[in-house]
């Protein structure tokens, strides 16, 4: 008999080996689960996951490539309709083994193999930025900005600005006015000055009354 390459034969021969893999794979496809030796479990596992990555694919050829392995139209179906979608995001690991310990009465040990039907969780990429060769240019220095003052200081700044400048508005106008006042003010007084012109024209007539009564 020739040496097996993966480990011990399982059965008697080859075929037989082949018809034991088989109905493990059809009792995993439709149970989801199943307990078995742990050396049956971990050759079960490439089939299982040769015949899911066929499942995946699902186009005819890979249906009867399953279907010739299998023999089982039931188990087929439940493979490329049922399980083929939930594993469609994953890319591989879709059995998982445990340990169960070791069968009492032979102390043979013991594995569950199951199939992986969980959601992929896909972690975010941490692509690093390509460093370049060249040196980076110094950045200029920005002066930080000062700080924001706060609503109720700026409001009183606002309100403090805008007394003095209406104080200044005042002391503005009431200095206009008081200029116009003092300009004219000297107008008005211009009168005054004039009484004595009146005065003198007024005078002379009478000069001339006394001039003519002295004649």
């Amino acid at each position: 008999m020739p040496t097996p390459t993966k480990g011990p034969r399982l059965g008697g021969g080859p075929a037989h080996e082949r018809l034991l893999l088989a109905n493990l794979a059809v009792a995993l496809f439709t149970h989801k689960s199943i307990q078995t030796t742990e050396t049956k479990a971990k050759r079960l596992r490439p089939l299982a996951e040769r015949l899911i990555t066929f499942a995946k694919r699902g186009d005819l050829h890979a249906r009867r490539r399953a279907l010739s392995i299998l023999r089982n139209k039931d188990a087929t179906y439940v493979l490329f309709a049922e399980i083929a979608p939930l594993v469609a995001e994953r890319e591989g690991g879709y059995t998982r083994i445990t340990k169960l310990g070791y069968r009492k009465g032979d102390n043979a040990p013991m594995a569950a193999i199951e199939l992986v039907l969980e959601p992929v969780n896909k972690k975010p990429s941490k692509a690093k930025p390509a460093q370049s060769a060249a040196p980076k240019a110094a950045a200029p220095v920005v002066d930080a900005p000062a700080t924001e003052a706060p609503a109720d200081e700026v409001i009183e700044e606002t309100v403090a600005t805008e007394a003095v400048e209406a104080v200044e508005a005042d002391a503005a106008e009431v200095a206009v006015v008081e200029e116009v006042v003092a300009d004219e003010a000297p107008a008005e007084e211009a009168p005054a000055e004039e009484a004595p012109a009146e005065e003198a024209a007024a005078e002379e007539p009478a000069a001339d009354a006394s001039e003519e009564e002295a004649k």
